[in-house]
């Protein structure tokens, strides 16, 4: 099979093409459409940036919620990653443009239930509401593959995976701004006003796919994989707060895998099945899932571990707010205040990392290097896929994320280390996000498009999920203690919470470049993805 890049003579143009391709149109009005879409989708990793900077602020408006704060995070990944496939179907019936729309309404929605609510159920509705952004991404694919002509699909992929850097660069810088000087409120009127200003902008420049699926909804399979990724994915991300192997956890589990396997056995037996299954266990799409499983685990614990380890204090800073805790409870015991060189601190163990960072400074000394690097790189990696293939750029993903945890491992855990090996990922984020859909784009017809590409999104959710609740095993597994002597009585040992020892971290990311070389592995073994991308017309 020639790998000579794909011209304009190689690659097949329908005639009359019935999804109303931009054949033909100017340089400028293919790249706004692409770039109106592309903000458009950004509104998802824009707020998950934001709203996860604001918790400790939004916290005091639910005082009795604790615990279940996170809820704020997890409900979104939850319902958005269960819903997308859906979505992404009702987009091959009945328009993607349309449901495009539809899940910018719903999000604009979300934002005023959270931006005014003082009700915690209201709260997690606006955010279940929300969640419908992320399906934004599912039908921009199908949108690109629709829309632009064959030889820009690739590039558009690429580009639209990683973003035009707004909600990389701008969110943390932003997010930061607004926690530090205005109410955590102020954000939702943010994202609320970006995606009205866009909205429009939509309507007017991004044309309806003509390309529509004649069969009705699938409900009851819809309901079926809907209900089983959402149970598992719940599963795993609360397991860890519920206790692994108790009953009550694991149940959830049990149901969800059972709604999956309810799923299989009812949509085999379907004249008009939600997806045909045949094509999904296919070797050119259940190998692209499988590698896109396991590369999530890495990606997700990346992003988690440098935020946590550059904004956690250094040693020193912390025994010195030990000493400053203990001296206040002292104080509060017995009326008398004591000097803190009464208050002797040792750590059990020590770690080495810590910067203090805020949000901002995190944003400046590492986010924005990933971010930069993983918009260019993906952009490249679509211009290689349509060159060589897209099986390369994941390739070369997969192989720098294993590299880098093992660096991250082994390196010195200072900041100047975590924003060079964190740059180095972000060429592999860029790749691997600018290869798997162009993956699912070559192994499937346009129209099992949306839903395909749903699958993939589900698959990345549950990566990231597993990956987070295993290396959180890991970090709980290896807490740091502090031995608090008062005056020269015994020591008294606690717990300091969130805060790890190295050891947590380093296995966490051995863990996750283990994870990355079965995706290597994988993705050798894997036939489909050596010819040049041709932006759909392969199947």
């Amino acid at each position: 099979m020639s790998t000579s890049p794909p011209t304009d003579a190689t690659i097949p143009e329908e005639p009359g093409d019935a999804t109303g391709r931009l054949d033909g149109s100017s340089p400028l009005r293919i790249f706004s459409v692409l770039a109106v879409i592309v903000l458009f989708t950004e509104v998802a990793p824009l707020q998950y940036t934001m709203i996860s900077a604001a918790l400790r602020q939004i916290a005091p408006a639910f005082p009795t919620v604790g615990a279940n704060l996170n809820w704020a995070i997890i409900i979104f990944g939850l319902i958005g990653a269960a819903a997308s496939p859906l979505i992404g179907k009702m987009s091959d019936i009945w328009g993607k443009k349309r449901m495009f729309l539809v899940c910018g309404m719903l999000f604009m929605a979300g934002c005023v239930i959270c931006a005014v609510t003082g009700s915690w159920t209201w709260f997690l509705i606006g955010r279940g509401l929300q969640a419908m952004a992320i399906a934004t991404a599912v039908i921009a694919y199908g949108l690109i593959r629709d829309l632009l002509p064959r030889r820009y699909v690739p590039i558009g992929i690429g580009v639209a995976s990683t973003g035009l850097g707004f909600s990389a660069l701008l969110a943390p810088i932003v997010g930061g701004w607004m926690v530090d000087n205005f109410s955590w409120r102020a954000i939702f009127w943010f994202l609320f006003g970006y995606t009205a200003v866009l909205f429009p902008l939509v309507m007017a420049i991004v044309p309806e796919s003509r390309l529509r699926v004649r069969e009705r909804l699938d409900i009851i399979g819809a309901v079926l994989l809907a209900g089983g990724a959402g149970l598992v994915l719940l599963y795993l991300d609360k397991g860890q707060d519920w206790g692994w192997s108790r009953p009550s956890a694991w149940g959830w589990a049990v149901a969800g895998l059972a709604l999956v396997v309810s799923f299989v056995v009812i949509e085999s037996r379907s004249r008009q099945p939600i997806m045909d299954l045949r094509l999904l266990f296919a070797p050119r799409v259940s190998m692209v899932l499988f590698v896109a499983l396991f590369a999530s685990f890495a990606i997700g614990f990346q992003n988690y571990a440098m935020g946590y380890m550059t904004q956690s204090p250094d040693q020193e800073t912390l025994k010195s707010a030990v000493v400053q805790s203990t001296l206040q409870t002292v104080q509060q015991k017995t009326g008398h205040p004591l000097p803190p060189s009464a208050v002797h601190v040792a750590l059990d163990p020590g770690y080495s990392y810590g910067n203090g960072f805020s949000l901002l400074e995190y944003a400046w000394h590492i986010a924005i290097w990933n971010a930069v690097l993983g918009m260019v790189f993906g952009a490249l990696a679509g211009v290689w896929a349509r060159r060589a293939g897209p099986r390369r750029p994941l390739l070369l993903a997969a192989a720098i994320m294993a590299a880098c945890g093992v660096t991250y491992a082994f390196l010195p855990h200072t900041w100047v280390v975590f924003t060079l090996v964190s740059a180095a990922f972000g060429i592999g984020f860029g790749a691997y996000y600018a290869a798997t859909p162009n993956l699912i784009i070559e192994a499937v017809p346009q129209e099992q498009q949306g839903v395909s590409a749903g699958m993939l999104g589900i698959m990345q959710s549950m990566g990231v999920a597993i990956g987070l609740a295993v290396a959180t095993a890991f970090l709980n597994a290896n807490p740091v203690k502090a031995q608090v002597s008062v005056a020269g009585q015994p020591p008294v040992v606690q717990e300091i919470p969130q805060v790890f020892a190295d050891r947590g971290y380093e296995v966490g990311f051995l863990f996750a470049a283990g994870a990355s070389l079965i995706a290597l592995i994988a993705a050798l073994i894997m036939r489909h993805g050596r010819a040049p991308a041709t932006g759909g017309t392969a199947h």
